[in-house]
């Protein structure tokens, strides 16, 4: 116990009350020299936690500790030195035997000798009222050696009272909660709260993020007063919300023991702490004892051009469809953020054709600066030579997973200048809406950039320069969606032509509940139920499915019921079908619906056994008790038996986030005079038009027309074949996360998961005056692949988990309506191919000088294809023509 006393003096009764410097944190005695034993190690799993599956290493070693000097005026302020000595480094996982990487190697090979010699080097900890206010060490040492002397002198730092106070260590400034109990003291660093500058970002939807959670416990051990063990374990869990089979888990633990003591040197007199160290060593020096950023130069690795020679035939348009077309296009997107502008444009400039698409895809979707200028210097939207790829790199600045005011400002600023393309330009302002949005998610909405492009979209809807920009401003909107903009829209949706009136209704469609209030369902009733002027059927359902699902009242709710009946044939049943699948999937309405219903007068046989082929249904993809894919498909026809409207829309939802997937919208108008049929009421002077919206990932495209007027559609009749147009088609990067981290042992934690998919969404309409039939076709193609990369590096040795998951996905709907008679008949069928379902996960120990322990599993499954049901009679049809797939295979995501 004598030894054990001398270690840390605690103890408050030595004191007097008067004494200036009542001690409150850690103490040495005077002339001792303290024998200590310290450790630590790490575990790197896939979060299940079992220690022959994890990866990891130990560093062991002695440790000299010595007060040099104290205060006179208060024993709270101490300086003290702390040697580490005897290092060791070796597996957690003993189990490694022969392939352990550390086997014949003594500890001057496995650090290397300049580390060796850093790490054995003495620092000084300046102590005040047991809290580090000083951290003295030796000018140029390893960056990661320093940061493992920061890890061992943050042990130090204590107070022996409950309470809790924010303190400075290896973490940052954090956040901690110590309690003091007779035999311990325990603190509690709250992570979280940790300040500390480390590069980083990830994708702002939920749904495509990552959950983690970080717990930092440190337990003092005490025997009689007297502290004898300091115990501390970190633990950092992540998974990813999309996918949970893509996880990790980083235990980290420290471990200091007294073992002896022994006679120790004098300590240093003097006044000033400043010229004691400087009569130690002037060498001395106070360094941060916050963690410091640890960066590896890559040795051997290929110059970004090697890169893409080597992986260009996998991303050229035949091949775009596999996921090995993903994998490279991620890949190449991690080597692009290291490299510099002019690197960039030489392999732009050098590139054929058919390969630019894709190759300008990986470069806007890398995000960096240097991509950015470069990107920028090689399109030319002045000419229209290139528009396909001025296309794409529009679009991959919509779907960019953490874009920054400059990238918002450089789209600004072309908006400003000319135009090859009227699309193009077009385009530009879409996709400002887009950037605008993800920015205020972010809590960007008062950036100057920002700020100048609401009022540019909100300007051109109040005072538009030319009638044809009001749409345009409009779609920006809708990626927008700016509550101040809600206004603007009721204008738009009440008093516009039927095409501005209904782009404005799906723009409010697009808004959170919270927005949908008693005077924006007010103007939408008034629109449902004409009370005004007549609006086309499109434009009315619009408007009362907002009402429907965003907390509708009970008058409502009646009045809609009452209006079935009373309406155009099939908007009498695409009402009642409408209401049916809200009732059949359980929306929120749901019980209001319900409690209306038991009014005869709203429900009775002659309202609801109305006939007619439009329809709305939600259904399931996957469902999980974790997540669910949806899909509702909406069929509104003209009563001459012509498609007007097809709505089919894709949702991924976890926990109370939800993605809006896709959305394909196929629009058609003005055809009855082609079967000599007779428009519905509000709809007779409509030009002939048929075209096509998608809405991909949360972002609103441009949409696509197949025709516009009547001559334009003989032509095309004429000469159109069959062959589908395509809305959007390239390369996404979906899900994008990077994560420093600096473990409070000195040791660096990193975690890279980025997701991308290659995706092709076409569609058709075919439209036969002979046989009386028109067609259309909807077609979704999808390779995704996700890739996860943790590691944790000490510089001289890594540990690390590397997980992925592919598949490549196909779904098609297809619609068929023959109006040679009435009723007309019509046959849909949508159908999910079987999907395969892959999973790689690979373990690995390397040392600096290149000797690594890899371990590598592979698990494959299938993901049945079947026919989805599209109306409440076959609802049972997927499940009943092929069994459902285990959780484990196809858990919470698209696959």
């Amino acid at each position: 116990m004598i030894l054990l006393a001398v270690l840390f003096l605690c103890f408050f009764s030595s004191y007097s009350a008067s004494v200036k410097g009542h001690t409150t944190g850690l103490s040495l005695n005077n002339e001792r020299l303290y024998k200590l034993t310290y450790s630590t190690e790490v575990l790197l799993d896939g979060g299940k936690g079992k220690l022959e599956d994890s990866v990891g290493y130990r560093i062991s070693s002695d440790v000299d500790v010595v007060l040099l000097w104290r205060n006179p005026d208060g024993d709270d302020d101490q300086l003290i030195q702390v040697m580490i000595t005897a290092v060791n480094v070796e597996n957690v996982n003993q189990q490694r035997g022969e392939k352990s990487i550390f086997k014949g190697k003594n500890t001057p090979k496995i650090i290397g000798k300049n580390n060796l010699e850093a790490l054995q080097r003495p620092m000084l900890l300046h102590l005040v009222r047991g809290k580090v206010k000083e951290f003295y060490s030796y000018e140029n040492e390893p960056v990661g050696i320093e940061n493992l002397k920061r890890g061992l002198a943050s042990l130090f730092q204590m107070q022996l009272s409950s309470g809790t106070t924010n303190e400075v260590d290896i973490s940052g400034d954090c956040k901690v909660t110590y309690q003091a109990q007779h035999d311990k003291v325990v603190k509690t660093k709250a992570l979280d709260t940790c300040k500390i500058e480390r590069s980083g970002f990830t994708t702002v939807n939920q749904v495509l993020g990552v959950s983690s959670k970080a717990t930092s416990v440190t337990t003092y051990k005490i025997e009689d007063s007297f502290v004898t063990a300091v115990l501390a374990e970190e633990t950092r869990a992540f998974a990813l919300n999309f996918l949970q089979t893509i996880a990790g888990k980083i235990v980290s633990k420290q471990k200091l023991e007294l073992k002896t003591t022994e006679a120790g040197p004098r300590m240093v007199p003097g006044k000033q702490v400043a010229g004691v160290i400087k009569a130690l060593d002037s060498k001395y020096t106070a360094i941060p004892i916050v963690g410091q950023v640890l960066q590896h130069a890559c040795k051997g690795c290929p110059s970004l051009a090697e890169h893409w020679q080597s992986i260009r035939k996998h991303l050229e348009p035949d091949n775009l469809s596999n996921a090995k077309a993903v994998s490279s296009f991620l890949a190449f997107i991690q080597h692009l953020r290291t490299a510099r502008r002019e690197e960039i444009l030489q392999i732009l400039k050098a590139e054929k054709k058919e390969v630019l698409p894709q190759l300008v895809d990986a470069i806007t979707s890398a995000q960096t600066p240097d991509s950015l200028e470069a990107i920028l210097d090689f399109l030319d939207f002045k000419s229209d030579s290139s528009i396909l790829l001025q296309e794409r790199f529009l679009y991959a600045c919509g779907f960019a997973s953490h874009p920054d005011e400059e990238l918002l400002r450089a789209l600004l600023s072309k908006f400003k200048g000319s135009f090859a393309s009227n699309n193009i330009r077009e385009t530009v302002m879409i996709i400002i809406g887009a950037l605008v949005r993800k920015l205020c998610q972010n809590e960007g909405c008062k950036l100057k950039a920002v700020v100048e492009a609401k009022k540019l979209i909100l300007g051109g809807l109040e005072k538009p320069e030319k009638k044809e920009d009001t749409t345009m401003y409009l779609l920006a909107l809708k990626n927008a969606l700016l509550p101040e903009g809600i206004p603007i829209l009721l204008k738009y949706a009440e008093a516009g032509e039927g095409p501005v009136s209904h782009l404005a209704t799906t723009v409010l469609q697009r808004y959170d509940v919270s927005f949908i209030t008693d005077e924006v369902k007010k103007t939408l009733n008034r629109i449902y139920h004409q009370n005004r002027r007549i609006h086309e059927k499109t434009v009315r359902t619009t408007a009362a499915a907002v009402i429907l699902k965003n907390n509708p009242s009970y008058m409502d709710v009646k009045n809609i019921l009452l209006s079935i009946g009373e309406l155009p044939q099939e908007m009498n049943k695409y009402m009642l079908t409408f209401v049916q699948d809200i009732l059949n999937f359980e929306m929120p309405s749901s019980k209001m619906i319900r409690r209306v219903l038991k009014e005869m007068v709203a429900h009775n046989y002659d309202r609801f056994s109305k006939s007619g082929s439009s329809s709305a249904y939600t259904g399931y993809i996957e469902r999980s008790p974790h997540a669910a894919s949806t899909y509702s498909l909406d069929l509104l026809y003209s009563g001459s038996g012509i498609l007007r409207r097809s709505n089919l829309n894709i949702f991924q939802h976890i926990g109370k986030a939800n993605l809006h997937g896709s959305q394909v919208v196929i629009e058609a108008q003005g055809l009855e005079s082609l079967i000599a049929a007779t428009p519905d009421e509000g709809e007779e002077n409509l030009d002939s038009y048929a075209g096509m919206s998608a809405i991909l990932f949360d972002v609103q495209l441009r949409p696509v027309t197949f025709f516009n007027g009547y001559s334009d559609l003989m032509s095309k009749m004429l000469s159109a074949s069959s062959d589908p147009v395509s809305v959007v088609k390239g390369l996404i990067l979906l899900i994008d996360h990077s994560q420093d981290i600096q473990l409070q042992s000195g040791l660096k934690a990193n975690m890279e998961i980025q997701g991308g998919l290659a995706i092709d969404i076409s569609g058709s309409m075919e439209f036969s005056l002979w046989y009386r039939e028109s067609k259309t076709r909807v077609k979704n193609r999808v390779a995704v692949v996700i890739n996860s990369d943790v590691t944790v590096d000490s510089s001289f040795v890594k540990a690390g988990l590397e997980s992925r998951a592919e598949t490549e996905a196909g779904l098609e709907f297809i619609s068929t309506v023959q109006f040679s008679q009435y009723p007309f008949l019509v046959c849909m069928q949508m159908d999910r191919a079987e999907a395969p379902f892959r999973q790689f996960e690979t373990k690995y120990e390397r040392l600096s000088t290149g000797r690594g322990y890899v371990s590598q599993r592979r698990k494959e499954s299938h993901v049945a294809g079947c026919e989805l049901p599209l109306h409440q009679e076959n609802s049972k049809m997927c499940n009943a023509v092929f069994p459902p797939q285990p959780e484990s295979d196809n858990s919470g995501g698209w696959f």
